[in-house]
């Protein structure tokens, strides 16, 4: 499972998922090199359920709207686009509009001068701004400036836990780190793991270190990684909170050979809603596998969740959220004036009016846009609800760190991390090593 791609809540959730990941690479318009007839523009993004449709229907509408300055639309499977798409850009044929995931890759593209500042832009247009949760932001900004859009869905990471296993050993959920710590002996000597974890796909693990250096120390260390500040890593904070994992490792804190299961078979979900764990720490699109692959888990009220907790006497603001904030739009630098004003109306207009939020909500996501949830009803109501507080009630919402750093430093990354449950590298080489590619 693919926690990049945009997950549905339905019962076909998984499957959703996997079209997402390798769908049909959709309708062959031609590819027009960044232009379309004069006027209009060209848009690229993915192939696949739910995102596809919603995609298409949107350019459909506009179209329909300004016959005079259409919208092409090409939709690709997703690693053909990031082949495509990062090729095109080089050569400057690009489309006019280019999809995202922000942070690293939208880096790159700003340093070589390939997509337009939209700062200005924003600031003269800012009812549209002021339709977008301001959360979502962060990822599309560079150097302080806005360089991609925020659209589609937000995805934070939460704490899932099972209700029954709780009630079974009479314990209560926790509101604090410290309460994590007492609940892990309680579940072993019940026979069942404190934490599921899928630790051979990484990035998985990823998202504890995440949570835990910023409700340690807040969101500054990271942002100084971002940054490329020289040995940002060497924050004591980083040395306490790899401490703590480790820790979290040897109290067995997670099931037995957790470095050997893999999340892209939902096996991590399956110990949750079976209850051989009591929690896990996953992305929002969790709840569709539980509720497609659990049975009557979901529908008889089984699964919990919640923001991670505080750490006793950390910095971070408890309200600190991480994971996919958002996707993203920009615009080709090398795109016409022309092209370049159709894709503003087109993020000005279409992108933000009410059948763009009706569209993703029913599709099982959690809009970008405000004031979504009256639009939130049937049994995921509570939930879509909860998490649409948690990435608008967010101080900061952080973008997962492999996607916010630049490819070559985040695989280093995850091959650290790896090593770093599995014991196979100290909190120190940690920081030495991954010191060692910041800016590259």
């Amino acid at each position: 499972m693919k926690r990049r791609n945009f997950l549905s809540l339905s019962a076909g959730a998984a499957a959703g998922a996997a079209l997402t990941a390798c769908g049909s690479s959709g309708p062959k318009e031609k590819d027009t090199g960044g232009t379309a007839a004069k006027g209009g523009a060209t848009y690229w993004s993915l192939s696949g359920l739910p995102g596809e449709p919603i995609r298409k229907a949107a350019v459909d509408r506009f179209n329909k709207a300004n016959p005079d300055t259409k919208i092409a639309g090409e939709f690709f499977q997703n690693d053909a686009y990031k082949a495509k798409i990062k090729t095109s850009i080089g050569a400057g044929q690009g489309p006019t509009m280019i999809w995202g995931w922000g942070g690293g890759g939208l880096k790159s593209w700003v340093d070589a001068g390939q997509v337009e500042d939209l700062t200005d832009w924003l600031a003269k247009n800012a009812a549209v701004k002021d339709k977008i949760l301001p959360s979502s932001f962060g990822a599309g900004t560079v150097n302080g400036k806005v360089y991609a859009m925020p659209v589609e869905t937000v995805q934070p990471i939460v704490l899932f836990y099972n209700k029954k296993v709780f009630d079974q050993v009479g314990v209560q959920p926790p509101q604090t780190y410290g309460d994590i710590l007492d609940l892990i002996p309680k579940f072993n000597a019940k026979g069942i793991a404190p934490f599921s974890l899928a630790g051979q796909s990484r990035w998985t693990n990823m998202m504890w270190l995440e949570f835990m250096l910023d409700r340690q120390a807040g969101s500054e260390v990271f942002d100084n990684v971002f940054a490329g500040k020289a040995n940002a890593w060497s924050d004591p904070a980083v040395l306490d909170m790899l401490t703590k994992i480790q820790d979290l490792v040897k109290m067995n804190a997670f099931q037995r050979g957790f470095s050997s299961t893999a999340a892209d078979a939902n096996a991590d979900q399956a110990l949750l809603y079976t209850g051989k764990a009591a929690m896990m720490l996953h992305g929002t699109w969790s709840y569709g596998i539980q509720k497609a692959n659990g049975g009557k888990f979901v529908a008889d009220g089984g699964l919990g969740w919640m923001n991670f907790p505080p750490i006793d006497g950390g910095k971070g603001d408890e309200s600190n959220t991480v994971g996919n904030p958002g996707q993203y739009l920009s615009i080709s630098s090398k795109a016409t004036p022309e092209a370049k004003e159709t894709a503003k109306k087109f993020f000005a207009t279409t992108l933000v009016d009410e059948e763009e939020k009706a569209g993703w909500v029913k599709s099982g996501g959690v809009p970008v846009l405000k004031n979504s949830d009256s639009l939130f009803t049937g049994d995921e109501a509570q939930f879509l609800k909860d998490v649409s507080a948690i990435a608008s009630g967010a101080k900061t919402f952080a973008q997962s760190w492999d996607q916010a750093l630049s490819p070559t430093a985040a695989e280093t990354l995850l091959n650290n991390i790896a090593n770093l449950f599995q014991q196979k590298m100290s909190p120190q080489e940690w920081v030495d090593s991954m010191n060692g590619v910041i800016g590259k």
